[in-house]
């Protein structure tokens, strides 16, 4: 681990400990059904959901209510992408045909989605066509974060309210959730990303000439490769910031096409802990108390300090076994380290 990576991690934690006061205030503002800057942008769009849901801003609910509204939509929301995944050979926006997934797999994947730990037991560019991977993995990676923001904020409010019945109303903060944090946060990371490479289109996957033919064991030679695309950019940023899983590509933001470049991987990691720590500061607005909100995070980022300089440091080491068989001693803890998508990604980049 050189100077450049220490200096790499430093900037990280400045930039993510810079934006928590006033993504947490917004967010304050915003879960407290107050005016938050956007009401202008989305407020008509709130309202119009309101009234397609039967419900009023102001209403609230019991613990009891609050909690079955929070099932409910989850139950729905499962409901909905093991359809889709089964029906995906029937539906539109399958360029590449996709069929239908298999009835195992798309039930393990719309448990996961709905419960917010998104497990990928599937490669997505083989498996998932266009519509399942925006309509149902895109839409549940919304519905999942906002979920367990409002159920967090449903705790808060338990916390914080010593002589009231109610906790709030679960479609309101789930809706606001949604259109004033989630939404704004995952447009921005989503134009970003294709400026660094990140494919954001609805064209067929893309068949191109190899540079150098690949030799197998066997001697047959491989002289095109399949570069997969699709609407990634914009499910990659909300997967980011809803700290899902469930990326467009099989292996993720270690994928060369989900995450091109240094600036790309910076984005990405400061997405993913963005919103947890900025809630730090909510948590301490929400309770009136701004000092608790500083603890919690004081808190998180000791663990997490600590916690990055001894992977950082391991990781800098090379496994003195592998130095024993000639292993690059320079080249720090390759173990495990995928190799073979640099190659990928320098003929993406190329095309």
């Amino acid at each position: 681990m050189n100077a450049i990576g220490w200096l790499q991690i430093g900037l990280y934690l400045v930039v993510l400990l810079a934006l928590v006061k006033p993504l947490g205030w917004s967010m304050a503002r915003v879960l407290d059904r107050r005016s938050c800057g956007l009401d202008r942008v989305f407020g008509s769009v709130e309202r119009m959901i309101y009234r397609a849901a039967g419900t009023r801003a102001t209403s609230e609910m019991p613990w009891r209510t609050y909690a079955m509204a929070a099932l409910a939509v989850s139950l729905i929301g499962c409901v909905v992408v093991y359809a889709l995944q089964r029906l995906q050979g029937l539906l539109p926006a399958n360029p590449q045909e996709l069929g239908a997934v298999s009835p195992d797999s798309s039930f393990n994947t719309a448990v996961s989605f709905m419960t917010n730990t998104n497990w990928q037991g599937y490669a997505g560019e083989t498996t998932m066509s266009y519509l399942t991977q925006m309509l149902g993995l895109g839409v549940q990676n919304f519905l999942s974060a906002a979920t367990g923001i409002a159920v967090l904020i449903a705790l808060v409010r338990g916390i914080a309210r010593t002589t009231h019945a109610t906790i709030g109303n679960f479609w309101v903060d789930l809706t606001r959730s949604t259109l004033y944090i989630l939404l704004p946060l995952s447009i921005l990371l989503a134009v970003a990303l294709p400026s660094q490479g990140v494919p954001q289109t609805f064209q067929p996957y893309h068949t191109v000439e190899l540079t150098e033919a690949i030799i197998a064991a066997d001697g047959t030679q491989t002289t095109t490769q399949t570069i997969p695309l699709g609407p990634a950019a914009s499910q990659i940023a909300i997967k980011q910031l809803g700290t899902n899983c469930g990326g467009f590509f099989n292996t993720n933001s270690a994928h060369p096409l989900e995450n091109p470049t240094p600036l790309s991987n910076f984005l990405q990691l400061l997405a993913i802990l963005l919103i947890p720590a900025a809630l730090c500061w909510t948590y301490g607005e929400l309770v009136g108390d701004r000092r608790q909100g500083w603890a919690l995070l004081l808190a998180m980022t000791v663990l997490f300090v600590a916690l990055t300089v001894c992977c950082a440091a391991a990781e800098g080491r090379t496994n003195p076994v592998l130095v024993a068989i000639g292993a690059d001693a320079g080249m720090g803890n390759m173990e495990g380290k995928e190799t073979r998508l640099r190659y990928n990604q320098k003929l993406w980049m190329r095309t």
